[in-house]
């Protein structure tokens, strides 16, 4: 057996992943080559360590960001290439798997959370009735809030015509509808989740549209600075600045936000739309460094000129 092999799956040896089969092996090396023996070793001391530390929890933004590259990767990408090799290439793939212990425990993984899936939905399968009752409420705060790691996705936003009453249809297992007002906390909290997860532009449009009736809420008004910075669709990034327009002046951190749309942001017509936005704050600090810096160096014409204007026009400080 060769010392890169045995190297590979040291860490799956320390974690008990590996086969009985191929543990033995793993042991018989170790016993008679001192340099994989000191690899080890390292790899114990590395576990030990590790676990004396608490497990960090990824926080919401980077779960929302996460989410969001996924979804668009998942959409660009290639698709049917492992399918092909499963279906027409079984010999090779087993092979594959018996050689790679790695991917057999990925594989074990996949096929235990399934089980865990399948149980679940077997399990809920009686309370789906009762589920679809609590959504549908139209009014208050009563039914219980909705956990975000259970919903997969939204799969649209609808408000009704001359109202605050929105329906949402989103999944879990399968898809449910919420409806009730703006201010229902189980609205409140898809609206939010669909702003920042969704992988449907559209959906993503139509809740940060509603949510820009309640930017007043500081859940809301984070979700819509999220959209301003992170979103793909310029579209969406113009309906979240005009959510935070009457915030400017009053809130820094909306301020600043609006400023990184103004200097980074890859539409031109969402950086005129934020350039307008600080116009009444020309004489805040902050505001006339980002004037400066775009009237002397930006390449955009339109925006160049403007900020030059706006400059023009303001007082000079002490």
């Amino acid at each position: 057996m060769k010392c890169d092999w045995v190297q590979q799956n040291i860490l799956f040896y320390v974690y008990n992943e590996l086969e009985d089969d191929a543990r033995y092996e793993v042991e018989q090396h170790l016993g008679r080559c001192p340099e994989c023996a000191s690899e080890l070793k390292a790899a114990r001391g590395f576990h030990t360590t590790m676990s004396q530390h608490p497990v960090a929890e990824p926080t919401a933004n980077l779960l929302a960001a996460s989410r969001m590259r996924l979804q668009e990767a998942l959409e660009t990408s290639t698709q049917g290439g492992l399918w092909r090799r499963l279906i027409f290439e079984p010999g090779t793939w087993f092979r594959q798997v018996r050689m790679s212990p790695a991917l057999a425990a990925v594989i074990f993984i996949v096929g235990f959370g399934g089980g865990i899936g399948a149980t679940y939905n077997f399990l809920g399968a009686n309370r789906s009735d009762a589920n679809s009752i609590a959504v549908s409420r139209p009014s208050g705060n009563t039914a219980s809030p909705i956990e975000a790691s259970a919903i997969t996705g939204i799969r649209s936003v609808t408000q009704e015509p001359g109202s605050n009453q929105v329906s949402i249809k989103y999944d879990t297992i399968s898809t449910q509808e919420a409806q009730g007002s703006l201010n229902d906390q189980r609205i409140q909290q898809l609206l939010l989740f669909a702003a920042r997860n969704n992988f449907n532009s559209g959906v993503r449009m139509d809740s940060v549209d509603v949510l820009t009736q309640a930017p007043d809420d500081s859940r809301v008004r984070e979700a819509l600075m999220y959209a301003l910075q992170n979103d793909s669709n310029p579209g969406v990034r113009m309906k979240a600045l005009d959510g935070l327009s009457g915030f400017v002046r009053q809130d820094g951190q909306v301020r600043d936000a609006v400023l990184r749309a103004l200097i980074g942001d890859a539409s031109t017509g969402v950086r005129l739309q934020a350039l307008q936005l600080v116009e009444p704050m020309k004489a805040d600090s902050n505001v006339r460094a980002v004037l400066a810096r775009l009237a002397q160096s930006e390449q955009n014409v339109s925006i160049r000129s403007q900020a030059r204007t706006m400059l023009a026009q303001t007082p000079e400080m002490d």
